[in-house]
């Protein structure tokens, strides 16, 4: 049975990622405080709740692929630059990510179902050129940060510029066998700064 993904299409192939072009796409979101490896699982029970029908009209929807995770944005006050700038190892302190489902095509932002839950957000994500490396594997940090430096790498070496945070894609429910997974990481590209 094939499960609903966002459309995209493949502009060019590198060796180590390809380009692809995401046309916009519908999704609900959560914001969730935790490390990385439990942020995702504590996040998809608050977005699948949403989906399996605790919403304003009760309506089930399909699950779609892929899960998405990426950092939380920091939308705080701009303040001018000073010196010195200081780093501090962050050790056992969790941090901040947002979850996102991506909503079956058949909706809009006016028709999808309202939310019972607050933490559950309803946005457009918006067409963007997106780095995308594909790899299989457990869903563990240490795999996702390997990919996430070959495709930091390999889009350097392409002179390539990317913005905004990474994106870290799971396609395949938890029963999977790990080897089967299909997992990506994305970066959105800089339409303005091509070779």
């Amino acid at each position: 049975m094939a499960i609903e993904e966002p459309s995209y299409e493949v502009t060019r192939t590198y060796p180590m990622f390809e380009l692809r072009q995401y046309a916009p796409y519908l999704v609900a979101e959560t914001e969730v405080g935790d490390d990385f490896d439990e942020a995702g699982n504590r996040a998809f029970r608050i977005l699948a709740d949403y989906i399996f029908g605790n919403n304003r009209s009760k309506t089930k929807m399909e699950m779609t692929a892929p899960v998405n995770q990426r950092p939380a944005e920091d939308q705080g006050e701009k303040i001018r630059m000073t010196a010195p700038v200081s780093q501090q190892a962050g050790e056992g302190k969790s941090g901040t990510y947002v979850v996102s489902f991506v909503m079956p095509s058949g909706y809009s932002l006016e028709t999808l179902p309202t939310p019972n839950d607050s933490r559950v957000n309803l946005r457009e994500e918006p067409a963007k050129l997106m780095a995308v490396r594909r790899y299989s594997g457990r869903w563990t940090r240490k795999n996702y940060e390997e990919n996430l430096g070959v495709l930091r790498l390999a889009i350097r070496e392409a002179g390539l510029e990317t913005t905004g945070e990474p994106v870290y894609a799971r396609y395949n429910p938890p029963f999977t066998p790990w080897f089967m997974r299909r997992n990506e990481v994305m970066l959105e590209i800089d339409p303005e700064v091509r070779p």
